[in-house]
């Protein structure tokens, strides 16, 4: 029995090992905290546009999320009312990138929503596959620090790692 025992536990550390190879990136990733913000032009439902680059010495929180995601709509409040008014007069940029929907449902979503945190398009979920697997799913947040590096990932919405996504945050901004 105990030679069972030992064999079993050596073939579940083995294939814990294999998925961790097979798949390195948690949630649906393609970037770990760490790794440097891949860059894109930002083409917000207003119409500016700019590369994420411009926004280097800024905080930035990106959040991936589209008008039909319900654990979107659950998160956007806090984001509006507990990270993006309190953190824009200390250097936050918010940006909503919003996953492959046209110019006018992305309008309507932020109206519905009542956030003030700029929109922005992603066609084709082009700006979304430079973070995580096109097949991974919305609501998730990538926050930036100052010199371009990921510094924390979401993935949903629970509050308590939304909580710790804004001391992140804040901490960063209080850093000069």
């Amino acid at each position: 029995m105990k030679r069972f025992y030992l064999l079993f536990t050596a073939l579940i550390s083995l294939l814990t090992v294999a998925a961790a190879q097979e798949n390195p990136y948690p949630n649906g990733y393609i970037v770990r905290v760490g790794d440097m913000a891949p860059d894109f032009t930002v083409v917000e439902a207003i119409g500016k546009s700019y590369k994420l680059s411009d926004l280097r010495g800024h905080v930035v929180m990106l959040q991936f999320t589209a008008s039909w995601c319900s654990v979107c709509r659950k998160e956007m409040p806090f984001i509006e009312s507990e990270v993006w008014i309190p953190g824009q007069k200390s250097g936050l940029v918010v940006i909503g990138i919003d996953r492959d929907e046209a110019k006018s449902s992305v309008i309507r979503f932020a109206e519905d929503m009542k956030i003030t945190y700029p929109l922005a398009l992603d066609p084709g979920a082009a700006i979304f596959e430079l973070y995580a697997r096109k097949e991974a799913g919305v609501t998730r947040n990538v926050i930036i620090n100052r010199d371009g590096r990921i510094i924390f990932l979401t993935r949903l919405f629970e509050k308590e790692e939304f909580d710790k996504m804004k001391e992140m945050i804040f901490a960063e901004l209080g850093k000069k």
